[in-house]
């Protein structure tokens, strides 16, 4: 597998406060890389650089080998990097499909290539309906959706945007077992398909079972990369978690 993205020295700082201190990351094309850390340690912050969301003051983030230092959050989206929210960020005014819709025809119809037609743009939008399992919901507005259901518009709505990197952040919390089963055979479905697949969880169940490779932050510094097994088993990982 070729590389996909490629972070550099990544460093971030609030005010005095260090919350990236040089991370080093890789992520290789199909792969399916599970980023944990106890809360504070930087994930998040990580993932804002890596979007956009935030700039960082050093290093530098490639995706396919392009620098993106510069670009802004909508133009990452736009050559395919995508993220799912821990909290829902729908369009609450706006029906089920059409949440789904906006994505579709603003991203995609912002590369080069053909343009998706409105016949195109239904089409795929039953399809990721179908994918996500929320047909039957398409024309209710979110509010009617139920917490499994929401999570799973969150990501449908990313899906959307024909992403070649997903970050998954925290998309199972708060979930049952068989919910969290859900939204492991969903991401599980869409890595099949071809997409990369970042997740950032704190059901370590689900981690392990979803990654092929693991990688721990603590208080901002990458500590731990590798195979999920031989990560769990690290000094330093048992001492972050357990003290």
């Amino acid at each position: 597998m070729s590389e996909l993205l490629a972070v550099e020295n990544l460093g971030k700082k609030f005010g005095g406060f260090v919350a990236l201190d040089g991370i080093n990351l890789s992520v290789r094309k199909g792969e399916r890389l599970g980023l944990i850390g106890p809360n504070g340690s930087g994930k998040s912050t990580f993932v804002n650089c890596i979007c956009g969301t935030l700039r960082n003051e050093t290093g530098s983030v490639r995706f396919e080998g392009a620098l993106l230092d510069g670009k802004i959050a909508h133009q990452r989206t736009r050559i395919g990097l995508a993220r799912s929210f821990q909290l829902p960020r729908p369009f609450m005014t706006m029906s089920v499909a059409d949440n789904l819709r906006i994505p579709l025809l603003y991203t995609v119809n912002a590369r080069s290539g053909p343009r998706i037609t409105s016949g195109d743009a239904a089409a795929r939008t039953h399809e990721l309906l179908a994918l996500v399992g929320l047909e039957a919901k398409a024309l209710h507005r979110p509010s009617d959706l139920t917490q499994i259901e929401m999570r799973k518009l969150e990501l449908a709505r990313a899906i959307a945007t024909e992403p070649k990197l997903l970050i998954a952040d925290e998309a199972m919390a708060g979930l049952s077992q068989s919910e969290i089963d859900d939204i492991l055979k969903l991401l599980m479905q869409l890595n099949e398909r071809g997409i990369t697949v970042i997740l950032i969880e704190h059901i370590m169940s689900a981690v392990m079972s979803f990654s092929q490779r693991l990688v721990v932050f603590v208080s901002g510094r990458k500590i731990a990369d590798g195979v999920p097994t031989d990560v769990m088993r690290d000094p330093d990982v048992v001492r972050a978690y357990l003290g």
